[in-house]
């Protein structure tokens, strides 16, 4: 089908012109009432969130979206381009993107006086209208709004107070589409106030010469609510002047947290073996999270990012790649000593409090680790009897081997402990199935009865009973996961 060119030939299409917050809003009765996904790949929010947005929308509403770090806040805002029209016809050329039949900049207004219905017409994408600034405290008015251009002046033989001397900022380019700002508190006061002087007024001064832009645009934030006093604060007349205020969270449930994570973790290794990911290693490295969230030593002002779990789980399927490839294994399966290998990916994502500050980041993480793991060995094995296992190593055996030890070697050492492998069954693992597997569920009870106290472990005995030693013996969390040094004592 042939588009429209000129202004003339819009003009015979019959095409209307509407402004974004209503564009917005037809586009979204349409998705509702086709039952379409509003925000695909957004997963926890289908019930307190996503409605809230909807509801700003409908209401024609600027909104902001408070929450902590890692809540898919940006995210979401540049899927709002999604409710946008899949083209858009501009004033050709325009710098602020031109209704052909309302210009508003003064350049378009004397061309298409000019010119007329041969007025060259250009189409704008989705993408095209959407701006995003991210609010630094050196962001200045000329940034957003705009500022004289002495060339354009000189060059055109314009005085410095005419409007086609004008450079124009990020807020008058995202004219009839979505402008968003990051982080709001840490844009300076001054710049907060010209926001809400266009929004509200639709004029602005710039360099002390008054311009008129009633400019159509959604306006949408984010911020995180303690850096309202932490590093700045919304001025009271702008946040007056946003419609809607929603809060975002984590995920509530284990089973969206893991959906997440499984949706963003790049996990899709080529060159190496098959990879098997067990459901149970996913759910202790969700429940990292989740413990990291109610941990005393752990900043909750600050918050736990979801980007957490997901680039643990990346580093844990590194981690078994490489073990794969060191000892020529087809199969690849994370085991819990991978998650302890995976511990630069957590001490860089969580703030301690004074007490955590003291323990020390890596201290903190092996403790969360446990108490994850623990979490998860509960939901398999609370009312699994384990005595033959704990028994084994109180009549005086224990277990010790090399983090990255071969899946024969480990296996080999692991079928000495009576029953253990039968436990395996209660994570859906079989007698048959890949030894990679049988070890990374053997491996991961005995990291279970660890978490419990019900064994201990230690850089010199590895795994073995808490009475050792000739004295009752914790858990020690500075213990390396799988001590790496001796070679297995028989």
């Amino acid at each position: 089908m042939h588009k429209p060119r000129t202004l003339g030939e819009l003009k015979k299409a019959g095409y209307r012109s509407r402004r974004v917050k209503e564009e917005l809003r037809a586009n979204l009765v349409r998705k509702l009432a086709a039952h379409e996904p509003i925000f695909p790949g957004v997963i926890g929010y289908e019930d307190t969130v996503v409605p809230q947005i909807v509801n700003a929308i409908l209401s024609r509403h600027n909104f902001i979206l408070l929450g902590l770090r890692g809540q898919a806040k940006s995210r979401i805002l540049r899927a709002l381009t999604t409710l946008l029209d899949e083209e858009l016809p501009a004033v050709a050329g325009c710098e602020i993107n031109d209704d052909p039949f309302a210009p508003i900049c003064r350049a378009c207004t004397e061309r298409i006086a000019e010119c007329g219905d041969a007025t060259a017409i250009e189409y704008l994408s989705r993408d095209q209208r959407y701006v995003e600034k991210l609010a630094t405290p050196d962001v200045t008015i000329a940034d957003i709004i705009g500022d004289l251009d002495p060339i354009k002046a000189a060059r055109g033989g314009h005085a410095l107070s005419s409007e086609l001397t004008i450079h124009y900022g990020l807020l008058p380019r995202a004219h009839r589409g979505i402008f968003a700002i990051n982080e709001l508190p840490d844009l300076a006061g001054k710049i907060q106030v010209g926001l809400f002087n266009i929004m509200q007024e639709g004029d602005v001064q710039i360099k002390g010469y008054p311009v008129r832009l009633p400019l159509d645009a959604m306006l949408v934030f984010t911020a995180n609510p303690e850096d309202y006093t932490a590093r700045g604060k919304i001025i009271t007349p702008l946040k007056d002047r946003i419609g809607s205020e929603i809060r975002t969270h984590y995920p509530a449930s284990l089973e969206d947290a893991m959906a997440i994570t499984a949706q963003e973790a790049w996990t899709g290794r080529e060159g190496v073996g098959k990879l098997i990911i067990p459901k149970f290693v996913r759910e202790v490295i969700e429940c990292i999270a989740f413990e990291a969230r109610e941990e005393k030593k752990v900043d909750k002002r600050s918050g736990v990012s979801q980007r957490m779990p997901i680039t643990c789980l990346e580093n844990v399927v590194s981690s078994a790649e490489q073990r794969a490839l060191t000892h020529g294994e087809e199969v690849v399966v994370p085991r819990s000593s991978d998650i302890y290998a995976a511990m630069p990916s957590l001490t860089g994502k969580f703030e301690l409090e004074y007490e955590g500050e003291l323990r020390g980041a890596d201290m903190v993480a092996r403790d969360i680790i446990r108490q994850a793991t623990a979490r998860v060995f509960k939901q398999y094995f609370d009312n699994v009897p384990m005595h033959t296992v704990i028994q084994w190593f109180e009549i005086g055996g224990n277990l010790k081997y090399p983090a990255g030890a071969a899946t024969n070697e480990i296996y080999g050492q692991l079928r000495k402990i009576q029953g253990l492998f039968e436990k395996t069954q209660m994570l859906g693992i079989q007698a048959k199935d890949d030894p990679a597997l049988l070890v990374a569920g053997a491996e991961f009870i005995l990291e279970g009865l660890y978490a419990l106290k019900k064994i201990s472990r230690n850089e010199e005995l590895g795994f073995h009973a808490e009475h050792r030693q000739g004295r009752a013996e914790a858990p020690s969390a500075d213990a390396s996961p799988l001590p790496p040094r001796r070679r297995p004592i028989n």
